[in-house]
Formats: C-alpha cells, sequence, structure tokens
C-alpha cells in the first residue's frame, strides 16, 4: 500500500477540526453517560446482547452511527480523499482480525487508551499506547522496508 501527502494542498486545519471534534464527543459521552468512548467496548456491548443493559443500546447504536455517518456528512462539504488499497482482502481480514485480537489484550483500542486514558492520566493506557505505538512502528518498518 502506498500513501502520500499531497503538500502542496496539504493544510492542518481539517486534522485540527477533526481532533476537536474526537475530543468533544468524549467529553460529552463522559458527561452525560459517564462512559469511555473506547469504540471496541463500545461495539463489542453491542454484540453481547445477553450481557448489555437494555438503557445501553441506544446511545451505542447512535455512536457507532455518527461514526460511520461522518464521512457522509464531511462528503456534503468537502470531496472525500482518495483511498487506494493494493493489499489483498486476505490480508486485510487477516489485519483486522490482529486489532481485534489486540484490543482484547490490551483490555481496550486505542481511542479508549490513548484518547480518553490518557486524558484520565492512567498509567495502564500510557504502557498500552506506548505498546501500540511501538508495535505500529516496529510493524510498518518491517513490511515497507524488510520485505
Amino acid at each position: 500500500m502506498t500513501i502520500s501527502i499531497n503538500w502542496d494542498n496539504f493544510s492542518p486545519i481539517s486534522a485540527l477540526i477533526g481532533g476537536v471534534l474526537i475530543g468533544l464527543s468524549v467529553v460529552l459521552l463522559a458527561l452525560f453517560k459517564g462512559r469511555i468512548a473506547g469504540i471496541s467496548g463500545i461495539l463489542g456491548a453491542l454484540m453481547q446482547f445477553k450481557n448489555t443493559p437494555k438503557d445501553h443500546y441506544l446511545w451505542r447504536i447512535l455512536f457507532i452511527l455518527g461514526l460511520l455517518l461522518s464521512s457522509f456528512l464531511y462528503s456534503l462539504i468537502l470531496p472525500l480523499p482518495k483511498i487506494q488499497i493494493n493489499n489483498s482482502v486476505q490480508s486485510l481480514v487477516l489485519a483486522g482480525l490482529m486489532v481485534g485480537l489486540g484490543t482484547r489484550m490490551g483490555s481496550g483500542c486505542t481511542s479508549g487508551h490513548g484518547i480518553c486514558g490518557l486524558g484520565r492520566l492512567s498509567i495502564r493506557s500510557m504502557i498500552a499506547t506506548l505498546s501500540f505505538m511501538l508495535a505500529g512502528f516496529i510493524g510498518c518498518y518491517f513490511f515497507l522496508h524488510l520485505l
């Protein structure tokens, strides 16, 4: 997979706006529901029908729908960036399964640990986030430079 940035048209404003919106959603979920905005936990609880309290379904579904609809809403204002994936379906499925396994082993995902946990100054989340980042750096170096 090749990823490139068009530096002539690069603007950090969209990243800043996205970061503010993520931060706002995390704060609002914590204030109104007392919950952490970890995507793997939110989605995982939706999949455990018998163990999820009934009053948790609506906000979890709305949160996931917001994630899915955000690209569409963005496309109404600006064109979406072109995405080109050169990997096979099998490698993408394997990568998705590995991420899912990692979120289980790490007791959460990058959004739960990296955004919410670090915001609460959690040592456990600091270690988890550093582990995610280190594994990502090593994986990228290995696949981009050694294979």
